[in-house]
């Protein structure tokens, strides 16, 4: 069974083992870290900060009971706005099984349902095409690419940008259009 929940400082032993485990498959898509990072106080000292933050939702992907990932919604702005930015990861494992698509469905539902928000913007880099696919799969439409858009294992990386809107995503529901 496939959930997500928000994370908790509790999380940051589990967390930093599973991307211990998952360091050498995470790297080429992620910004380089500092060693800190993947240890329990180094994954406290991040979710204590992002949990003080009023403007991002972060949780974590859970498969079985057992913490497989982090998914969050980041940059949320409110008033005419109401706009966030989704970023995601699983672990090597859990990848190709559909773990990540119905993650981001869950956490697609709670931006719109139960937050409020109007749109839902993410990027990939331009090889990734897994992830593209898990945003295409949610409905997401790509609309743009932005050159050197993030530093990605330790370059400036051009990267497709996908956006899902709330009422296209709302008629797309069976049943609830």
């Amino acid at each position: 069974m496939i959930e997500i929940r928000r994370v908790a400082l509790a999380d940051a032993g589990p967390l930093a083992a599973l991307l211990r485990a998952n360091r050498e498959y995470l790297q080429p898509w992620d910004p380089i870290r500092e060693e800190s990072f993947y240890t329990e106080a180094g994954q406290r000292a991040l979710l204590a900060d992002v949990l003080t933050q009023d403007n991002a939702l972060p949780h974590v992907i859970v498969e079985d009971g057992r913490i497989v990932g982090r998914i969050n919604l980041s940059n949320v702005v409110r008033g005419p706005f109401l706009s966030a930015n989704l970023g995601y990861w699983v672990a090597e494992e859990t990848a190709g099984r559909g773990v990540a698509t119905k993650a981001v469905a869950m956490l697609v539902r709670a931006a719109f349902a139960e937050h409020g928000l109007h749109r839902i913007e993410a990027g990939t880099l331009l090889h990734n095409v897994r992830s593209q696919r898990v945003l295409e799969r949610n409905g997401f439409e790509r609309f743009g690419m932005a050159p050197r858009y993030l530093r990605i294992a330790g370059d400036w990386q051009d990267h497709y940008l996908f956006q899902l809107l709330a009422e296209n995503w709302l008629a797309a529901q069976p049943g609830e259009a």
